[in-house]
Parts: C-alpha cells; sequence; structure tokens
C-alpha cells in the first residue's frame, strides 16, 4: 500500500494511492509503502526515479549498509523500530530513502510510531515543515513510544516482584514469574537495541550536515532523550536479574526442603533396617530365636529406633 502525504496550511493530510495516475497528480512531503508490490515500486521509480532496493529491510548491522549517501543526493537510512504488541515484542527495520525533499520509508508491516506521528501531524498545526522534519518527528515519536514500553516493564516487574517478595513461593509460582521476568528482559533488551541504533541514525544525520539549525537541535534534544532512556533499561536489567536470583533462590530453597525430607527419612529407617537385617541372620543359635515374645520385640525395637532420629531431628529443628 502507498500512503501519501501532502502538506496544506501546516497540515499533514494522508492518500491512499492506488495507481500511477493517482500518483502523478500529487505533491507529497512523505511516501510511505507499507509492504509493497513489485508494480508500486516501479510507481515509485518512474515518478520520482527513486530505486527502492530489494535488499532495503535486510537486517545488515555495519554502519556503511544502513547509514548512506548515493551519488546523486539519496540518503539512506535503516532504521529498527518496536512493536509491542503484549504478544510478540519485536522490532521492525524501516528503510528511509531521503530525495529532492520527499521521504520514502519502507516496511513490512504498520508501526505504532508512524501511527502516532500521522495523528500528532493532523491534529497540531505546523508540526511539520518538510521531509526531514518528517523523519525527526518519528524518531521523536519512538523515544516516547519506548519510553512508553519501559514504563510498562517497570509496572510487569513490581507486580512480579509483589508475588515474589511478599508471598510464600511455591513451584508454580515461581515458574510464573520466571516467565513473565524473561518476556520482560527480552521487551527491555529489544528496547534498548531500539535506543541505540536510534541514536546511530540520528549521529549520522547530524554529520551529513543535512539538517538546518532548528532541526539539528531538537535532534541533539531527542539524543538527550535516548541517553536517558538508556539509563532506565541498565536499571530494568539490573532489576530484572535480582528477580530472577531471588526466583530462582525460592526454587532451590524448595527443592532443598524437598530433598531435606527424603533425607531424615533415609536416616530415620537405618536402625529399622539394621534390626530386620539382624534379626533377619538364619544363623542355628540365636538367644531370641525360640522366644516367645521376639517378633514383638523386633517391632517394638524398630519403631523406637524410627521415633528416635525423628523426635531428635524436631528439637533440632530440621523438620521445620
Amino acid at each position: 500500500m502507498l500512503n501519501v502525504f501532502t502538506l496544506a496550511n501546516g497540515r499533514l493530510f494522508q492518500e491512499e494511492i492506488e495507481s500511477l495516475d493517482a500518483l502523478s497528480r500529487v505533491t507529497p512531503v512523505w511516501v510511505d509503502l507499507d509492504a509493497p508490490t513489485a508494480e508500486e515500486k516501479g510507481w515509485i521509480a518512474h515518478h520520482f526515479g527513486v530505486t527502492i532496493p530489494t535488499d532495503a529491510v535486510d537486517d545488515d548491522l555495519e554502519e556503511s549498509a544502513r547509514f548512506y549517501e548515493e551519488d546523486n543526493g539519496e540518503l539512506h537510512i535503516r532504521s529498527d523500530f518496536l512493536i509491542d504488541d503484549g504478544d510478540k515484542p519485536r522490532n521492525v527495520r524501516v528503510a528511509f530513502i531521503l530525495h529532492h525533499n520527499v521521504l520514502f520509508s519502507v516496511h513490512e508491516e504498520d508501526l505504532p510510531v508512524f501511527r502516532l506521528l500521522r495523528l500528532r501531524a493532523r491534529r497540531i498545526p505546523a508540526l511539520i515543515e518538510d521531509a526531514k522534519d518528517v523523519l525527526l518527528k518519528l524518531y521523536d515519536a519512538d523515544a516516547e513510544y519506548s519510553a512508553d514500553a519501559l514504563e510498562g516493564i517497570y509496572d510487569s516487574l513490581e507486580a512480579v516482584s509483589a508475588r515474589v517478595l511478599k508471598e510464600k513461593v511455591n513451584d508454580q509460582v515461581a515458574g510464573e514469574a520466571l516467565s513473565a521476568i524473561a518476556r520482560e528482559e527480552d521487551l527491555n533488551g529489544r528496547i534498548r537495541r531500539n535506543v541505540m541504533d536510534t541514536r546511530r541514525a540520528l549521529s549520522f544525520m547530524m554529520r551529513s550536515r543535512m539538517l538546518n539549525a532548528e532541526q539539528f537541535d531538537e535532534a541533539r534534544q531527542i539524543l538527550r532523550d535516548m541517553d536517558s532512556l538508556d539509563s532506565h533499561s541498565t536499571f530494568l536489567f539490573d532489576k530484572v536479574n535480582f528477580l530472577m536470583n531471588a526466583t530462582v533462590g525460592f526454587i532451590n530453597i524448595n527443592q532443598n526442603n524437598i530433598i531435606k525430607i527424603f533425607s531424615v527419612a533415609s536416616v530415620a529407617l537405618l536402625p529399622p533396617t539394621l534390626i530386620a537385617s539382624i534379626y533377619g541372620m538364619n544363623f542355628r543359635f540365636m538367644p531370641e530365636l525360640d522366644w516367645a515374645l521376639g517378633y514383638p520385640f523386633a517391632l517394638g525395637l524398630m519403631l523406637m529406633s524410627v521415633a528416635a532420629p525423628f523426635i531428635y531431628f524436631r528439637r533440632k529443628g530440621w523438620l521445620r
């Protein structure tokens, strides 16, 4: 799908384009390609002279493959944006191409940050003045979206803390806590990756001297916001590690209690086993062999040998 955005009276207006003829009638500041087809890429190449690379959303990590400028002046930036949908948080690669003051964005699925910018641009006059403003405002919205996600992680970890640190933790509670902690740790890692990637993209834009003075100051402010998010992400990693260690510790305590019960039972059953072994020997001359009370005597002795260790362990507090 092609979403074309034009500026009119300081506001951003959206139009869905379904043909090359419709595309030729608009003068956009931003063209958003959401899972574009080969035909739609052909429209862009025919009308704007911009070729959308087939590997535009590949997962290249090296900076030279993600931030570069072509000989014809096209500026290429590939950035990761976060989707926190609760079930399967993920980072989605977006390819930006800035050509003749028109921003082209290519991605495989719709992004919350893009929806947020579209909503703001319709409500706030003069929010966007050119294509570079669109790119900066996307990164600004990305910083806010990441901050909201971090706040959600903090709330979730607080709920886990309340269960793990204030209740009696059995294996079921501990297992649920570990699962929740793992999900939040994964999301926090994705946010940190997103923050790092956005910082790199903004640094590239500032080094390329494509921004005017006002936009340069805005980019620096977004970088400061990213630095604060990075610090908060580090704090959450520490909290995750603490809760993980505490939960695993409770699991170990529960397992130790079970092992302690088996150990006590094993020790308590050793004396009656010894007694039964002695009286089970088939020697011809045994004093108790013809004794009428020998059998109940042996049973009583075995019961006393079981009770004595339990009484001793209980007084020592080893059965609590």
